[in-house]
């Protein structure tokens, strides 16, 4: 593939942040509109959910590192600090989707675009249900409510 084909990936035309631009972006700085298309594959591309769970790793990482100066057990340690790392790592996980939408909204683009891959993916899925029951999925909440509210016939 020659350099010219590979500039016509996005991702690869996309202008990329500086070093420390990249890290403020890390910590909620919003990046100038030039760089949307990098921000919005850092957010939905793949890997976004790993780099999420680092960007928290790391302030966590440095808030329990200083316990291990405290003279304790090897266990004593290691208990302290898993009680303040696992729920970093749990609630990171659980919101990660509603701070990857934030991040998104912050820069301008559309907030649905956090599930474009998983979109993509299940796009058989939806149409095989398509094609089955003779209707879209979209607007079904599965329990035979519509996401509005209303009861489905």
């Amino acid at each position: 593939m020659s350099a010219a084909e590979r500039s016509d990936h996005p991702a690869e035309r996309a202008t990329r942040p500086t070093l420390f631009a990249r890290i403020a972006y890390s910590y909620g700085k919003v990046l100038p509109a030039e760089m949307n298309d990098w921000v919005r594959q850092d957010l939905t591309g793949k890997g976004a959910r790993l780099r999420t769970m680092v960007r928290v790793g790391i302030p966590a990482v440095l808030i329990v590192a200083p316990l291990w100066l405290i003279p304790a057990s090897v266990g004593m340690h290691l208990a302290m600090s898993s009680l303040l790392l696992i729920p970093f790592v749990y609630f990171t996980h659980a919101l990660d989707k509603v701070w990857r939408t934030h991040r998104l909204r912050q820069h301008g683009l559309d907030p649905e675009l956090v599930d474009e891959r998983t979109r993509r993916r299940d796009a058989h899925l939806r149409e095989d249900y398509r094609r089955r029951h003779g209707h879209s999925m979209e607007g079904h909440s599965g329990d035979g409510h519509s996401v509005d509210g209303h009861d489905q016939d």
